[in-house]
């Protein structure tokens, strides 16, 4: 219980960071994981959850807003699945391969999906945004040209407080759209008629 009203009130981790907060006594675990593409070691508490360990070793794009699996905003991509980080233990994840909102672009080349969200103007104050471009991609890669029932029915379990969704939703169906165009072959030579 200590852990979880810990990290309710300090949103994943902070408490750890700032160097107060931690268990008496607590056991650490080292455990090894890809991340984004890249090897990485983490030292963990015992019991404590991915999404905490994965903000500590600076994956800040992972959220954490109810500590209980329920709000989306700590989704990664874990072995190809989609998942809350905030409910899984960490070291459950060892060996596994990680992809966070870290892994998807750049500030100077977007992926799809985050430069939709950015024309489409369905960032807010960004949130539960990660969380909704995680499973975006999920579903895109399942679904390349998804309904908007589709859409709102993979988001359906990511809160979000500002948007009212529609504007998540135009972008997912517009980044989809994006996706499929780049995958397109040229079969005109590539020249414009």
């Amino acid at each position: 219980m200590w852990h979880r009203y810990m990290c309710l009130h300090t949103h994943c981790g902070t408490y750890d960071t700032h160097g107060y907060g931690r268990r008496p006594g607590g056991v650490g675990v080292t455990l090894s994981l890809t991340v984004n593409g890249d090897q990485v070691t983490l030292h963990c508490e015992a019991e404590e959850d991915l999404a905490t360990a994965l903000r500590r070793a600076g994956y800040t794009g992972v959220k954490c807003g109810c500590d209980g699996g329920g709000c989306g905003a700590s989704k990664v991509f874990l072995d190809g699945d989609v998942v809350m980080a905030c409910g899984i233990d960490a070291a459950d994840a060892a060996d596994g391969v990680v992809r966070t909102i870290e892994g998807f672009g750049t500030q100077e080349e977007l992926h799809p999906i985050q430069a939709a969200f950015v024309d489409h103007f369905a960032v807010q104050c960004g949130f539960c945004i990660p969380g909704m471009i995680v499973q975006a991609q999920a579903l895109l890669e399942e679904t390349p040209d998804p309904s908007e029932r589709e859409v709102r029915e993979a988001i359906d379990d990511n809160l979000c407080r500002c948007t009212g969704y529609q504007k998540p939703v135009e972008a997912i169906l517009d980044a989809a759209g994006r996706m499929r165009a780049s995958e397109q072959p040229v079969t005109d030579g590539g020249f414009d008629e």
